[in-house]
């Protein structure tokens, strides 16, 4: 059975369900900030974790994350978990990093089945850092799911520049919305002169996701 850690808005408008990263669990510290940021804009946070980080938890083996392609049903089985409850709230999907990459993976189906609204990935692994030819983004030139990433301009698996130049070569899809946080690393945190705040950039972070859900639920 999916267990979830909830983060309630008091009143939402929608329900995002978010994955970790490869390496952080669901209550790393760059979730349990943004799911209270999301909570007070009134989106409503459910957090899970993938098989391998859970049995961290019991003792389990650390040996390196499987690939994200092997997540894929993982995902699946928490969405149906997540819907079967009593609040009808409209469902976004997402994630930090590689569970971000995982939500955009399944995205495209379960949008068609009208099971999701849409897809928020909060920093996207584009390509390991300093590996810039080793591209994760083939299934997005044709995703068809609304999606967003929420990404540091200065992410090292993936800056602005070299997005930018992908979306000009259309090697993605152009309904991909991107939200660019100002001097952000992989966490979107800033340098300390760049005139930017984590905090400011955090607080950015969620009103980007806000203003997506609202797009994609008409709320």
């Amino acid at each position: 059975m999916t267990e979830f850690l909830r983060t309630p808005a008091d009143t939402p408008i929608a329900r995002l369900l978010l994955a970790h990263g490869a390496g952080a669990a669901m209550d790393s510290a760059f979730l349990e900030q943004m799911a209270k940021l999301l909570a007070e804009r009134g989106i409503e946070t459910w957090r899970f974790e993938f098989p391998y980080m859970a049995a961290r938890r019991t003792g389990g083996s650390k040996r390196p994350p499987p690939k994200a392609e092997t997540l894929l049903d993982d995902f699946r089985r928490a969405v149906v978990a997540c819907r079967a409850t009593e609040r009808a709230l409209p469902l976004l999907i997402g994630g930090k990093s590689m569970g971000g990459r995982v939500a955009s993976m399944v995205g495209d189906a379960l949008h068609a089945q009208g099971d999701i609204a849409g897809v928020a990935c909060l920093g996207y692994p584009f390509h390991p850092p300093n590996q810039p030819q080793t591209w994760r983004t083939a299934h997005l030139v044709s995703v068809a799911v609304p999606l967003l990433v929420v990404q540091g301009e200065r992410d090292p698996f993936g800056t602005k520049a070299e997005i930018e130049g992908l979306i000009d070569r259309k090697e993605i899809a152009a309904s991909i919305r991107f939200a660019w946080i100002g001097d952000g690393d992989h966490d979107l945190g800033p340098r300390g002169a760049s005139g930017f705040t984590k905090t400011g950039n955090l607080a950015a972070a969620a009103d980007a996701v806000l203003d997506f859900a609202r797009t994609v639920t008409n709320a």
